[in-house]
């Protein structure tokens, strides 16, 4: 089982010398996975401890004034560590402290005296410590001095671009699903625990299940055809989503996720739920009065049968 720490201070993690990833991570596309794949088996040749270390809040979202979308969750991206095969996880508070220190401190403290590096593997893009002073020529230098060799993972193109979180964030902006999804190496999934709502949507012929997404801001809104697992299965469940802020009832300000399953009877309070996201039906749109909302929904699971490859059934039946 992974390991997790949080702080920078503290006992050696890895006496036995550890080979360290360092990034923000979100989203864990293929590029990222490729970097996480060259640590363990790099760890694994010199019988050493495979490590990643990351950050959170992200460091983008830390600097920006307005919200930032994200891929992943913070439990996401822990679970996708894992699977990677990491051993420890040092998951640093991206805060003032942090921000504040020099980069020549990052690499003692963190690198050298939390972590025991042997090998530290970064983007060619990297960059880190107080003012971003430091980079990978600083990474090598300091390594050449103290024991340690610093890498550069090459870019994975994907069609002849670079596999990027911009580049994902925005294909997902766009309902693109496709084309993320070859990015990703896995159909984009947005994964949470079903919490009590107004039930509204019963009263309108469509119970849902919700997932409240609080301070995480998501690159998607709209109306959504959807595939959902629960618990620990594989997303395989029809149905049709809605991830926005309900304009025309005006009861939510923070992004709500409303999925409802199609043919589906049980009580799904307390599950935790994977919504694999298959297509964009429309954004949202604020409706006068429920009853064209109700339509609207009828229309959107129509649409979304049809996608999904079920039987649609008929419009007001």
């Amino acid at each position: 089982m992974m390991k997790l720490s949080r702080e920078v201070a503290g006992p050696c993690l890895a006496p036995g010398g550890s080979v360290v990833a360092v990034g923000a991570f979100d989203g864990l596309h293929r590029g990222h996975q490729a970097l996480l794949n060259e640590v363990r088996e790099r760890a694994q040749a010199l019988g050493c401890t495979p490590i990643v270390v990351s950050f959170e809040p992200l460091p983008r979202a830390y600097f920006s004034k307005e919200p930032v979308p994200r891929l992943s969750s913070v439990r996401e991206k822990l679970l996708g560590f894992a699977a990677s095969g990491m051993e420890h996880t040092l998951l640093l508070r991206f805060d003032q402290a942090l921000t504040a220190m020099s980069a020549e401190d990052f690499v003692q403290r963190v690198l050298l005296d939390r972590l025991n590096v042997r090998e530290v593997w970064v983007g060619a893009d990297f960059r880190f410590g107080h003012k971003r002073a430091g980079d990978v020529a600083m990474l090598e230098r300091i390594g050449a001095e103290r024991g340690f060799v610093a890498h550069t993972m090459p870019a994975v193109l994907l069609d002849g671009e670079r596999v990027s979180a911009s580049r994902v964030r925005a294909l997902l902006a766009a309902g693109n699903f496709g084309a993320a999804s070859p990015l990703l190496g896995r159909p984009f999934v947005i994964e949470g625990k079903v919490e009590y709502g107004n039930q509204l949507g019963r009263t309108l012929g469509f119970p849902t299940a919700n997932i409240h997404l609080r301070e995480r801001v998501t690159p998607v809104h709209g109306i959504f055809a959807v595939r959902v697992g629960l618990g620990e299965g594989a997303c395989s469940w029809p149905g049709v989503a809605s991830l926005g802020t309900r304009p025309t009832v005006n009861e939510v300000a923070e992004p709500l996720l409303e999925v409802h399953l199609f043919d589906f009877e049980g009580d799904l309070y307390g599950q935790r739920m994977a919504v694999e996201f298959v297509a964009k039906l429309r954004d949202e749109m604020k409706f006068d009065e429920l009853d064209a909302l109700k339509a609207q929904m009828s229309h959107d699971a129509h649409s979304a049968r049809e996608i999904l490859g079920m039987n649609p059934v008929l419009i007001g039946d």
